[in-house]
């Protein structure tokens, strides 16, 4: 009962169109703009990082919410089945007519859930690569993958299992919608309106 209880939370709080309302608040829809993906990294581009972090912020916060929510319903294995309840949630929201994004931020926020130490120390290798390349996109690509030989070394081979199969949903994710392709208008737009 514990795994669908967080499975169903987890689901309608990652249906939460955080990116969008954010994005909605500035006056911009971000399925018109760029490349039509209502998630946080659009907001990024259209908005950008001064009115785009809250973004961020709730897109990993449905991750968060949902891990911990899980883990208080059952322990770490239904934090996961929260995690990634969040990430089909934003992938195929329920409130945006399954219209959704990559979940790329629910998995990094959920990480702070399941694997608090590993995603920690991600976030710290983020920043480092960021500032060293001047470059958040490679910061942040640094955070993504650097969670997994963190947590194998921290957590073990189970639990980082788990944490691939969350990562191969957002590889999934990124083959389907590449295929739909970008929307029309030029990335940076909405920014520069």
């Amino acid at each position: 009962m514990e795994y669908v209880l967080a499975a169903l939370a987890g689901y309608l709080l990652g249906s939460i169109p955080c990116s969008a309302l954010v994005a909605a608040r500035h006056g911009v829809d971000l399925r018109a703009h760029g490349d039509g993906n209502p998630g946080a990294w659009n907001a990024l581009e259209q908005l950008g990082a001064r009115r785009a972090w809250p973004a961020f912020v709730g897109d990993g916060l449905k991750g968060t919410a949902a891990g911990l929510i899980g883990l208080a319903l059952g322990g770490v294995w239904v934090g996961y089945v929260g995690v990634a309840a969040a990430m089909a949630g934003h992938a195929w929201p329920v409130f945006a007519r399954l219209r959704g994004g990559k979940a790329v931020m629910t998995f990094a926020g959920g990480m702070f859930a399941v694997a608090p130490v590993a995603a920690a120390l991600a976030l710290a290798l983020c920043a480092a690569v960021t500032l060293a390349a001047r470059s958040f996109a490679w910061g942040a690509r640094a955070g993504v993958f650097g969670v997994v030989p963190l947590q194998l070394a921290l957590d073990g081979a189970q639990r980082t299992a788990a944490t691939g199969a969350l990562m191969c949903l957002i590889g999934l994710l990124f083959l389907v919608r590449r295929s739909a392709g970008p929307a029309t208008s030029a990335p940076g737009a909405a920014r520069r309106a």
